[in-house]
């Protein structure tokens, strides 16, 4: 077995105070986000999404943040997918952005509901062409024989929809993971790393430092 426990290194942020915190999470996450992207990380809206099937069964892949706010954040996917079954009969989710080389990583945790088929509608069609097509092609999580059935249906619907709008499919949409708790986790020195947790309490947020 090829060891890798010395793959480590020690992080020199300046401590993380609670002073430092925003009292409202999302303003935190944004300013934390905006960071991310100021320094060229690829992909910042990148997340960890997890989900569990009705036997607690963990499931997690990457996705792509599409929105966010006060109500929440916003992901898209085929409603026939692993995920969305999971999330059907468990309605609950954890997202983690993993900012490493920020030595950074924001973990949300909440319930997670369908947007609106209206909000869903005009995500869609924002995408470009053949991101939309993309979205008709595959029957998400199906099993298939091989990667040409895809290419082939690919063909076929560019030219059923080029001279025209591609209607978004039925079966694909948004979800919104509305946030119960929120993480923030810094890399300290010497494995002494900074977390706080926000969780929501009467409508507004209670801020608490947790142990590394």
């Amino acid at each position: 077995m090829q060891p890798i426990h010395h793959l480590r290194r020690d992080y020199d942020h300046d401590p993380l105070s609670e002073v430092d915190l925003a009292p409202d999470p999302v303003m935190q996450f944004r300013t934390w986000f905006d960071e991310a992207r100021n320094e060229g990380i690829p992909e910042p809206n990148a997340m960890t999404l997890g989900t569990a099937d009705a036997k607690g069964r963990v499931s997690c892949r990457t996705v792509l943040l599409k929105a966010y706010d006060a109500k929440g954040f916003v992901f898209f996917t085929n409603y026939g997918s692993r995920k969305a079954h999971q999330i059907a009969v468990n309605p609950h989710a954890s997202i983690l952005f993993p900012w490493v080389a920020l030595a950074r990583q924001v973990e949300i945790a909440g319930r997670v509901e369908k947007i609106s088929t209206a909000e869903s509608l005009a995500y869609f069609m924002s995408r470009p062409f053949l991101s939309q097509l993309g979205a008709w092609v595959s029957d998400q999580s199906s099993v298939i024989s091989s990667r040409q059935i895809l290419l082939s249906k690919f063909e076929e619907l560019k030219v059923r929809f080029a001279n025209g709008e591609v209607p978004k499919p039925e079966g694909w949409g948004g979800f919104r993971v509305v946030p119960d708790t929120f993480e923030f986790w810094q890399g300290g020195q010497s494995r002494l790393h900074d977390r706080f947790l926000y969780t929501r309490d009467a409508g507004s947020w209670r801020i608490a430092r947790l142990a590394p």
